[in-house]
């Protein structure tokens, strides 16, 4: 199944700053909407910003004006910048298309904390 890989998590500081990024193929790249999601323990995965193809972003109300995603066409990497960090951040991060058929991957762990 297909799957994008997740990197650049870490310890952050609150109110500091981090960007993650996630790679995939070609053709996933310039065909589906890339997301965002991320779950913290004991909680559900939860939608936390989307693009299209197009350049389209959406985000959920708990990260608006403080996180930022991109994508980057030429080496299919899409990218989510992460500022202004709280505790309530802290969370595995994974990204997925919508293509109704890749898998989740591992994610990457972020953790807001002083």
């Amino acid at each position: 199944q297909v799957q994008l890989v997740e990197s650049g998590g870490g310890l952050v500081q609150p109110g500091g700053s981090l960007r993650l990024s996630c790679s995939a193929s070609a053709n996933i790249f310039s065909t589906y909407t890339l997301t965002w999601y991320r779950r913290a323990p004991g909680s559900q995965r939860e939608f936390v910003a989307s693009v299209t193809v197009g350049g389209s972003v959406n985000y959920a109300d708990s990260v608006m004006g403080r996180f930022t995603i991109s994508r980057h066409n030429a080496n299919n990497t899409m990218y989510l910048q992460m500022n202004n960090m709280k505790p309530e951040d802290t969370a595995v991060y994974y990204c997925k298309p919508l293509d109704g058929t890749s898998a989740w991957g591992q994610g990457t762990q972020v953790t807001v904390s002083s």
